[in-house]
């Protein structure tokens, strides 16, 4: 009986053995993947200074090898982070593209996807830190077609968010890659944001808005739809000669570009219809000024914004169709008073 109960009492011992010995196995694990997951989910420190991340690019031009940094940085995008270490690593990441442009190329369209996703971010700084990094992967062409597929977030952050470096972000961004077609309605909704940015009083900002809707100009299906744009009373404004250099030649590209749209058949052949506080009464309307700065214009200091003017004053006299006969341009319908 006494022998039955100390076999008994030692199997129970050896089966806690193995108890303790599976549990304490399974905690060691556990504990291996957390600390592994660790590791993985911490961006690397020499990131923070571009200096480092320039040396990285000069040893792998020495030494042919990639240095693994920019990898590093997309696995840890997939951790949980708070806001600001995802606007460090995106901030990183940037800088990784354009200074390890091998190891840029060598990543795959999922990391245009989960990079893109962060638009997604309730963080502010975590969405333009991603604009810039998406910003930086468009210089690499086979990512384009992958990039343009957040297009239509990118214009709607543009416009819900009133923030100016978000939208010097996000227009960079914009103006960096040919406009697909799939984002024209959306581009029509946000129209009269984009004409307040250009309106406003920051002048990068400013800028990038103007050349978007330059190139918005050009389509023919969305022509309509910027000249019949609402805008400001003091619109004018920005023709003025203290305006900066920069945004006159492009806020003068700009009128060119609808002068020209507007002239050509295809927009002649219908019939159109404008609100009175519309771009088009601004620009070309009975009652405009535009003749007046571009006059003034002709004059600047600066030789580029002097040669857009007269190209806007030729594109006002002359329509498109018959620019290339000199004497059949319509003086009847100028803009300009006789003698000017």
């Amino acid at each position: 009986m006494g022998k039955s109960i100390h076999q008994s009492l030692e199997q129970l011992d050896i089966r806690k053995s193995v108890v303790g010995l599976a549990i304490g196995a399974g905690a060691v694990y556990l504990l291996y993947k957390a600390i592994r997951a660790g590791l993985k989910c911490q961006p690397p420190l020499c990131t923070n200074s571009p200096i480092c991340i320039a040396r990285l690019a000069i040893e792998r031009d020495r030494h042919g090898r990639d240095s693994g940094e920019l990898r590093r940085l997309l696995n840890s995008l997939e951790c949980r982070q708070d806001e600001y270490t995802k606007s460090m690593v995106l901030h990183s990441i940037t800088r990784c593209v354009y200074l390890l442009e091998a190891e840029a190329s060598a990543c795959t369209t999922d990391d245009i996807m989960l990079v893109g996703s962060l638009l997604d971010d309730k963080d502010n700084s975590v969405r333009i830190q991603t604009l810039n990094a998406l910003k930086a992967f468009s210089g690499i062409r086979k990512f384009r077609l992958k990039i343009q597929e957040h297009f239509i977030k990118v214009l709607e952050l543009i416009a819900t968010i009133w923030d100016s470096e978000l939208h010097i972000a996000g227009l960079r961004l914009l103006n960096n890659i040919p406009l697909p077609d799939f984002v024209y309605p959306q581009l029509r909704r946000v129209m009269p944001a984009l004409m307040e940015i250009l309106q406003s009083d920051y002048i990068l900002a400013q800028v990038q808005a103007i050349r978007l809707l330059s190139s918005v100009a050009q389509k023919h299906d969305l022509l309509y739809d910027i000249l019949n744009c609402q805008v400001h009373g003091n619109f004018l404004n920005l023709f003025q000669a203290t305006q900066p250099g920069s945004l006159l030649f492009e806020v003068l590209v700009f009128a060119e570009r609808l002068s020209e749209g507007r002239n050509t058949p295809h927009y002649r052949a219908v019939r159109w219809h404008y609100n009175e506080q519309s771009l088009h009464e601004a620009l070309f309307g009975d009652q405009s000024r535009l003749a007046d700065r571009l006059l003034a214009l002709v004059i600047h200091p600066e030789e580029e914004v002097q040669i857009q003017a007269c190209k806007v004053i030729v594109s006002l006299q002359c329509p498109q169709d018959v620019r290339v006969q000199p004497s059949s341009c319509q003086t009847s319908r100028s803009y300009f008073r006789n003698g000017e």
